[in-house]
């Protein structure tokens, strides 16, 4: 097997390193595009987040420093966010991502296995990238593909009922530079590609390859075979009427709830003397059964 040039391995970013001009010009112009989808600019966080990686394969101090710079939020703040979800790589990823899931359905159906083939066939452990700078592997929690189990991503794109011997071919070939197709997708991308799309600029490929299979849409099928619908619900408006009913109380306008001073408002009754009170016993006291229980026989004698 022959493996990518050593090219294809994220570019070293030194600490305290700026954008080359030419790169902050148009980072600025596509941060512009992003920020203006927001009415909040600091909610266009994560997309420029992913436009940061779609630069530097990772969210590196100085796109930490251009987002909070953009944004006018502390370099804090962004790492703060950047920590937290597991698509933003804090170090430089591979050119592709392989995600073998391992949670409950994919792992009854091999997923371990399949893990375990890849992670020794690389020789890499979780988040680990291999030295060509070309394959990332991650172990998932979950794909969102559990009628395909088991199922490895490559940069996000799915790649069903996946064995440890096609993993392995899988990577292999992504590693020889081939065109790797998905499942149910376009030929997967490069991750800076695709860290592109995932900050709002489309690629052209969404359409590309088919977008869900018949394990996804067996469900669906059956339920017209034998023409079952789900019950009506009722409409918006009726809804509104019988919410507004509830809470008013009245037909005339006037709420469910009674005014000061009219019968059965708190100001119509007295304050309960302590004999009164409804309060029962402490609850660090405990309840004595015989006791209330002879209460209750003088109550009906």
């Amino acid at each position: 097997m022959t493996t990518e040039s050593p090219s294809h391995a994220a570019p070293t970013v030194a600490p305290g390193a700026s954008y080359p001009e030419d790169v902050a010009v148009r980072l600025r112009a596509d941060a512009a595009v992003v920020v203006a989808r927001y009415p909040d600019e600091r909610s266009a966080l994560l997309p420029l987040l992913h436009l940061i990686q779609s630069v530097d394969s990772f969210v590196s101090p100085r796109g930490v420093a251009f987002c909070a710079d953009v944004l006018g939020l502390s370099r804090a703040e962004v790492s703060a966010v950047a920590t937290f979800y597991s698509q933003y790589k804090r170090k430089p990823n591979g050119r592709y991502t392989v995600g073998v899931c391992t949670n409950t359905l994919c792992a009854v159906m091999g997923g371990d296995d399949v893990y375990d083939a890849v992670s020794a066939h690389l020789g890499l452990g979780n988040d680990e990238t291999t030295p060509d700078g070309v394959v990332t592997l991650e172990r998932l929690e979950c794909n969102a593909a559990c009628d395909y189990a088991p199922v490895v991503m490559v940069n996000w794109e799915f790649f069903d009922n996946v064995t440890p011997d096609s993993a392995v071919d899988l990577v292999d070939r992504l590693r020889d530079g081939q065109a790797v197709t998905a499942s149910r997708g376009p030929v997967v991308q490069d991750f800076r590609a695709v860290s592109r799309v995932l900050a709002g600029f489309e690629d052209g490929l969404v359409d590309d390859g088919p977008g869900a299979g018949d394990a996804t849409l067996v469900g669906l099928r059956i339920s017209r075979e034998h023409d079952w619908r789900a019950p009506a619900y009722p409409s918006d408006a009726t809804q509104d009427e019988a919410d507004t009913a509830d809470a008013v109380g009245h037909g005339d306008g006037r709420t469910g709830l009674h005014e000061v001073g009219e019968e059965q408002s708190s100001s119509d009754h007295a304050a309960a003397t302590p004999s009164e009170s409804t309060v029962g016993q402490r609850p660090d006291q405990p309840v004595d059964d015989d006791a209330k229980a002879d209460d209750t026989k003088g109550q009906a004698t």
